[in-house]
């Protein structure tokens, strides 16, 4: 295989960069809301499970216009974290990060929930029980037979980030160096004449990237069902 150019390598180094700050930035929240929808009971849960999924049907492009409209520079909230805090998404890799954390979030909740829904309600009540407030039982109990779930949500997350396109290119465009992730740089060897086998390369370093992940996340998956079950 050829060698990468610096540009082709800044792709890739970008794109892990970006899928990685997505799927950690997004980690907390993602737990907390599928938590909320495992075992909450409240007025407006189907609302807020069709908030979270929103993205997954929402073509990707009007996900991105829409973080250009909240988060850009001029936006409400971008105006704000960029006058208060000098954080600025709009054109620049962390809102590819954003982007990628938007379009990967459905994907991890949706894993945790289901893993925590799984989880043996008994077993918390004995916990209970035996004197251990809630959030005891939900960092010894609930957490750790959850953790197949997370993993699994976690590399989902990340593989989404990783190949998203029409939200990225749409909130921070296609800037080399800046912005230019896998998708992205792919996308611009197919609108140059003799820019199919660079497409082509950058397109098996996506796909291996991927499997790898896909093949970790089984592999820990596995492992922690196991322990789990022991």
């Amino acid at each position: 295989m050829p060698t990468l150019t610096p540009d082709e390598l800044n792709a890739v180094r970008l794109s892990l960069k970006v899928a990685f700050w997505a799927m950690t930035a997004s980690l907390p929240a993602g737990i907390a809301v599928a938590l909320l929808l495992a075992r909450g009971h409240f007025w407006g849960k189907s609302l807020l499970n069709g908030l979270v999924h929103l993205p997954l049907v929402m073509p990707p492009v009007v996900t991105g216009y829409l973080l250009l409209l909240s988060f850009g520079r001029y936006g409400p909230i971008g105006a704000f974290l960029a006058d208060s805090f000098g954080i600025v998404f709009s054109f620049r890799w962390t809102g590819a990060a954003l982007a990628g954390a938007v379009m990967g979030f459905p994907l991890m909740v949706r894993a945790i929930r289901l893993s925590m829904e799984a989880v043996d309600r008994r077993l918390e009540a004995a916990a209970a029980t035996l004197g251990a407030n809630p959030l005891w039982v939900f960092l010894t109990i609930t957490l750790p037979l959850s953790l197949p779930g997370i993993i699994a949500g976690m590399i989902l997350s990340f593989a989404k980030a990783m190949g998203e396109f029409g939200a990225t290119i749409t909130f921070v465009s296609n800037i080399p160096g800046e912005t230019q992730t896998l998708p992205t740089a792919i996308y611009s060897y197919t609108q140059v004449p003799g820019g199919d086998p660079n497409a082509l390369r950058l397109t098996a370093i996506s796909i291996a990237i991927s499997f790898l992940a896909l093949l970790a996340s089984e592999s820990v998956s596995e492992r922690l069902a196991r322990r789990s079950a022991t």
